[in-house]
């Protein structure tokens, strides 16, 4: 078995696996707050962590990863007041269309998809913990974590004293020890979503409930968590000191997760996403103009560390990836069978997930299959292409279906047409063959003359 090696945030390099239970690796990575449409930034960290699990599981028996649903949230309470609808019609709607979303890029369920509002009871009971060991308190209402408790706060960003404070965005608040605390626990008004609590009427803040829902369904200390570039600071940092406060590990910052795990941005034409730039893309608008397939590759193309800039052309190179190894499979013919992945493919990837590198041996077993002549070796070479396909998490498709080739039958316009213009080939009528190609064409259908006999594919 290769030794896989992932970067660490936590420490900065890259390093060794080495799984607290070889048995059960347990992975979790932080999920979308459901008010609106996924964009392809939330996208990206779906695709990387699915493809980080099924690396996990092509290594090991058995891996469990838990992918929440934050579904208690100021911006979910906003989204409520503005359109009028109710926070459950909201939360439902979007977390159905999340997971369906998610499923167009090839991106298989979690294990567990734990909903915030399941877990208040473990959240009141974490922050309970925090305010008996000294590192939180009540104030007006709300529970806030003392930062200056834990004297290891940054350890995972590497974050200074004033750079944690200028990035947490903190509110000003008059009942705050310090200015860097954050809230655990805030109140909730009478037309707010809210729960009962040793401190009143009133709802969680965020970074409390991925340190609840991680501990109760994956326990402590756990193999991978993980997430956008975007969290690790200050959510990931505040899940740390809440999860090693709570359970008196100050000294170990790894008693929470052993690994972090941060995939990088994603620009829009070298553009950050937001709102003030209209530049903000959605996965659910950007399945109904490109194949599932052509978004993960575009996804995957670059190294997940790294910032990818996402563009329609980058979509289009995918796309034509994909026509090609589609060909190419086409026309050796070959029907698939089980077989282990490539190790050259396997490698690629037990090397923090190097996907620029597996993709350059994806092709190489490409063009090798187009070059062959063995009915043996075009077996085996299909095999292995298509295991390694179905490891990334492409190559779903048959060859057929995705070339858009019709075998006769499925239209009969267009069979009508076939028929009438072998007619005026045998009939030497060559201007009519013509003409009805240039109609075909015009209705997205292009055909091929083969010594098997004519074949039509759709273009669009």
């Amino acid at each position: 078995m290769p030794e896989l090696r992932l970067f660490n945030t936590l420490t900065r390099g890259k390093e060794a696996f080495e799984p607290l239970d070889s048995d059960h690796i347990r992975v979790y990575a932080c999920g979308p707050t459901v008010y609106n449409y996924a964009h392809i930034g939330n996208a990206r960290m779906a695709v990387v962590f699915d493809l980080l699990a099924s690396l996990l599981r092509k290594l090991y028996p058995k891996v469990t990863y838990a992918s929440n649903i934050t579904d208690v949230d100021d911006k979910i309470i906003a989204a409520a007041q503005e359109t009028g609808e109710p926070i459950d019609t909201i939360t439902e709607k979007y977390s159905r269309i999340y997971n369906e979303d998610m499923g167009a890029l090839g991106v298989e369920p979690p294990d567990i998809q734990p909903r915030a509002t399941q877990h208040i009871g473990d959240m009141i009971a974490l922050i309970e913990k925090l305010v008996e060991a000294g590192h939180a308190y009540e104030a007006e209402g709300h529970v806030l974590f003392n930062v200056p408790s834990f004297p290891a706060y940054g350890g995972l960003s590497g974050r200074s004293r004033d750079d944690q404070i200028a990035g947490a965005r903190v509110e000003v608040a008059p009942y705050k020890k310090d200015p860097a605390d954050f809230v655990l626990w805030k109140p909730s008004t009478e037309d707010q979503p809210g729960w009962d609590s040793p401190w009143g009427r009133g709802r969680p803040g965020w970074h409390i409930e991925c340190s609840a829902m991680a501990e109760v369904h994956l326990g402590l200390p756990f193999d991978i968590h993980g997430g956008g570039a975007d969290l690790k600071f200050p959510h990931h940092e505040n899940e740390i000191a809440q999860s090693c406060c709570a359970h008196g590990a100050e000294d170990d910052l790894a008693a929470f997760a052993k690994f972090w795990v941060h995939n990088g941005f994603v620009t829009v034409q070298g553009e950050k996403m937001s709102k003030s730039l209209g530049n903000i893309t959605l996965v659910h608008d950007l399945i109904d103009q490109f194949p599932g397939e052509a978004l993960r590759l575009t996804l995957l193309s670059a190294h997940y560390r790294q910032p990818l800039d996402w563009s329609v052309e980058a979509i289009e190179q995918s796309k034509s990836m994909l026509d090609r190894l589609y060909s190419i499979l086409h026309n050796a013919g070959e029907v698939g069978e089980d077989t282990e992945v490539p190790d050259e493919i396997l490698d690629a990837l037990c090397d923090d997930l190097n996907t620029p590198k597996a993709m350059a041996e994806l092709n190489s077993l490409a063009k090798a299959l187009a070059e062959a002549e063995s009915p043996i070796v075009k077996k085996e070479l299909t095999n292995k292409l298509l295991a390694a396909g179905r490891l990334i998490g492409i190559l779903n498709h048959a060859p057929s279906e995705w070339l858009g080739y019709g075998s006769g039958g499925e239209d009969l316009e267009i069979d009508a047409l076939l028929a009438e213009r072998k007619q005026a080939r045998e009939d030497k009528d060559f201007a009519r063959s013509d003409e009805i190609r240039d109609e075909l064409l015009e209705k997205g259908i292009a055909i091929e003359d083969t010594p098997d006999g004519t074949k039509w594919r759709r273009t669009g």
